[in-house]
């Protein structure tokens, strides 16, 4: 079918459903970043493949809405002909909706592909012009879906207690005890994430994130109903997770749901889907908006945690090490590889280490001037780029390993990029020593610290325009809650435990990009004492050097080359043992002191 096609079954479901306008988000029922092939819905509707988008079908006219990310991409990929393109933060696409559609025309939606806080906001916003916002029992987008994939099925891993460092039924009564605390029978754990972490299982239902998709409710005696395909349950899974969880398809969380008439139940409407919040609602619950409970425990890691998470950095930090190596030798011969062909070596090299699973992100290769679109993706773009001499190459990549999830950023020097590319790469190489450095009291947020990334930036009027850190999951997702570092508020504390990235950059537009990447785990100071609040501090887990020949000395501390120095020895030391020959050599120089 083409899309023109696509669009006019659409619009053939829609008349038959009696709806003047459909809304096709890029989500599915877990409202996760990765979705399964099966839910890729967006996709289908318009040729956009970026993660994040909302389509808008009207009686005859269509829009995409999508954020400054993918400005070019979505221009690339969605026929302008069939589609408007409209910016998803400056063109609100409910507001947006409610100048389109006169009073009484009903809005369809899927409530299983949105948030509950989503679905309050659409509401009250379409209710002022007096339109209907429709709930959906079946995906309209399926029905025209003919050669939709089927969903895969794929047996849940379990995870050992050496690795996670304690059993399912102390996570669950300690949770749930907490759960009571609040005065609540129960509470929605919908992150799929959260209820991996809290089973101690892995899964492989989407790209990237190791997850097994379904949703559960924590009782607040340490109970769990898990509701999944139980075709995934492994054997032995009952005995892995001790007493008290109960494994049911999705079909069967209604009448879980009416089981809990009259009783509080905690859903964070944020994260969790309206489907579920909705149909609690109805059966007579009380809806209580709270924060995921696992969210923060499962944010603290613990000792078996952070020692899986070190070792699965120096391993992955090796790989990256010789794709680096490897790198610096094809570019002295003259082969400048293409971005795919350099994201597929990188890839090579960490499949041969102990325990690796796959990526834990989509790997963003980006030569020269695509560097400068800081969530670039090589597959979303027909013509693949090739190395260019005299610029930099942006590869930020991470991979999941049964004891650790990783993400690494470094930019490259190829040939010799200018005096203004090593000044930018230095003033973004000392706010990343300036966070990494930082000492500060318990109860700090990201928010506070972000300025000390920056400050460098700024003071040559320079910024950039995404976040400074973002949490990571141990062997779990890449982006995990609920902490971060970054301009825009996050009232979240750093605490103990905790792992986040630290990663400055800087951008210029269609000349080059760059980014300085290791991912931190937070831990108790040394400056503590008893007359004093508890003091934190961050301690680097990436295991791989920076480009010393983007360095411009001159700019440089002598705290700030002791930093380097410092960083570069300690990476060396972990790394040479296990390398040989070029590769050695390469980490000599690569390490050598400044």
């Amino acid at each position: 079918m083409t899309f023109s096609d696509r669009l006019a079954c659409l619009r053939r479901q829609m008349t038959e459903t009696g709806l003047d306008a459909l809304i096709v988000p890029r989500a599915d029922e877990y409202l996760g970043e990765y979705i399964p092939e099966c839910s890729e819905r967006l996709r289908w509707v318009s040729g956009f493949t970026g993660s994040a988008g909302v389509v808008i079908v009207l009686a005859e006219r269509a829009a995409i809405f999508v954020d400054g990310r993918y400005s070019v991409q979505v221009k690339k990929q969605v026929p302008g002909e069939l589609f408007e393109i409209l910016h998803l933060i400056e063109t609100p696409h409910m507001e947006w909706l409610a100048g389109q559609l006169p009073p009484a025309s009903r809005v369809g939606f899927d409530p299983r592909m949105h948030p509950f806080t989503w679905f309050e906001e659409a509401e009250k916003t379409l209710g002022k012009v007096d339109i209907e916002l429709f709930e959906l029992t079946e995906n309209l987008v399926d029905a025209c879906w003919k050669d939709r994939p089927k969903a895969t099925l794929h047996t849940a891993i379990m995870l050992p207690e050496s690795a996670t460092g304690c059993s399912s039924l102390e996570k669950r009564r300690s949770i749930g005890s907490a759960v009571a605390g609040k005065g609540a029978e129960a509470a929605l754990v919908f992150a799929a994430d959260s209820v991996a972490w809290l089973l101690n299982i892995r899964g492989r239902d989407v790209p990237c994130v190791p997850v097994v998709l379904g949703f559960g409710l924590l009782h607040a005696d340490g109970r769990l109903q898990f509701f999944t395909n139980p075709a995934k349950v492994p054997e032995g899974f009952s005995a892995h997770v001790g007493e008290g969880v109960e494994v049911l398809p999705e079909s069967a969380a209604e009448d879980a749901f009416r089981a809990l008439s009259g009783k509080l139940v905690l859903a964070d409407p944020a994260t969790a889907n309206a489907w579920c919040q909705l149909r609690l609602r109805e059966a007579g619950a009380g809806l209580a908006a709270d924060d995921d409970p696992v969210a923060v425990p499962k944010a603290c890691k613990n000792s078996a945690e952070i020692s899986g998470m070190q070792k699965a950095h120096i391993r992955d930090g090796l790989a990256v090490v010789r794709f680096l190596a490897w790198l610096d030798r094809e570019v002295d011969a003259g082969r400048l590889h293409s971005e795919g062909d350099l994201s597929g070596r990188l890839y090579a090299f960490r499949a041969e280490g102990d325990f690796f699973q796959g990526p834990s992100f989509d790997t963003i290769s980006a030569a020269a001037g695509n560097a400068a679109m800081c969530h670039y993706n090589h597959l979303n773009f027909e013509e693949t780029s090739h190395l260019q001499m005299n610029s930099v190459y942006l590869v930020d990549s991470g991979g999941q390993y049964l004891d650790g999830t990783t993400d690494i950023t470094r930019t490259v020097a190829i040939g010799d990029p200018g005096e203004e590319v090593c000044r930018r790469f230095t003033l973004v190489l000392k706010g990343h020593i300036a966070l990494d450095q930082a000492v500060f009291p318990e109860g700090t947020t990201g928010t506070q610290l972000d300025v000390l990334a920056r400050q460098f930036l700024w003071t040559d009027g320079l910024d950039y325009d995404h976040g400074t850190g973002h949490g990571v999951g141990s062997f779990l997702s890449v982006h995990e809650g609920p902490q971060r570092i970054a301009k825009q508020f996050n009232g979240h504390a750093l605490r103990a435990g905790m792992v986040v990235s630290n990663e400055p950059g800087f951008y210029k537009d269609d000349a080059y990009g760059m980014r300085c990447e290791n991912l931190v785990v937070v831990r108790e100071a040394e400056t503590s004492h008893e007359d004093g609040p508890l003091m934190l501090r961050f301690e680097a887990l990436t295991a791989a050097p920076f480009d010393i020949r983007l360095i411009d000395i001159k700019l440089l501390t002598s705290q700030e080359i002791a930093w380097i120095n410092k960083y570069h020895d300690w990476v060396r030391q972990v790394q040479l043992p296990t390398l040989d020959g070029p590769d050695s050599q390469w980490l000599e120089q690569a390490t050598r002191a400044i």
